[in-house]
């Protein structure tokens, strides 16, 4: 872990559980085992390309978007604060989880009432702000500094990423960038390996990277 230049809180689910087996053989890489997993063969679909962003990754929901270290804090002291943190947080239930479209990426998003998600995301962003170095220029121009609204460009430079708390919406990826025609099969073969609606718990099991 010492080893990263950058670190995030994520929230993974638990490696025993089916939605994280699935994603695995979906993606084609294991997070937990840190190691590659066989994906299934869909006709007319070339899973291995639509999957090849989202895969150098691993399946995983974005809570503090990656930073890099302030000056003064280290890993150590970021896990640890990590771990009093979620020993100290109750569990956000979903009330589901489904196959999306967004935009031009396929994900997974919540159902129902996202309110207690929000306010755990929020928590996190404001929490772990101290060791969050602030961004460099070039880290700002990355994000189209000039194609945000103004409340966005205002966390990008508070917070250090533009959707966060009202702009926040948490999703699970499932693929890389695709053309419009490319959406509508991606979706239709991600609903037949995930299901329509999948239950699930976002809790204490958030990890650093």
């Amino acid at each position: 872990m010492e080893n990263y230049r950058r670190y995030a809180v994520f929230y993974a689910p638990d490696r025993a559980s089916d939605l994280a087996q699935r994603a695995a053989s979906w993606l084609g890489w294991d997070v937990h085992a840190g190691g590659a997993a066989a994906q299934p063969v869909i006709d007319g679909l070339d899973l291995a390309e639509a999957t090849a962003t989202p895969r150098k990754y691993g399946f995983h929901g974005t809570l503090k978007p990656p930073f890099r270290l302030a000056e003064g804090t280290d890993a150590a002291g970021l896990s640890a604060g990590l771990e009093a943190f979620a020993a100290q947080t109750a569990p956000v239930r979903l009330d589901g989880i489904e196959v999306s479209a967004l935009g031009r990426f396929v994900a997974l998003t919540p159902t129902g009432d996202t309110a207690a998600l929000s306010t755990l995301a929020g928590a996190v962003v404001a929490g772990f702000e101290p060791f969050r170095a602030p961004l460099t220029e070039a880290e700002i121009a990355k994000r189209n500094p000039d194609k945000l609204s103004a409340r966005q460009r205002a966390s990008l430079d508070r917070w250090g990423y533009p959707h966060v708390f009202e702009d926040f919406r948490f999703h699970l990826t499932l693929s890389g960038p695709r053309t419009p025609d490319q959406i509508s099969p991606l979706v239709a073969a991600a609903r037949a390996t995930f299901g329509t609606e999948l239950d699930d718990t976002i809790n204490q099991d958030q990890h650093t990277k």
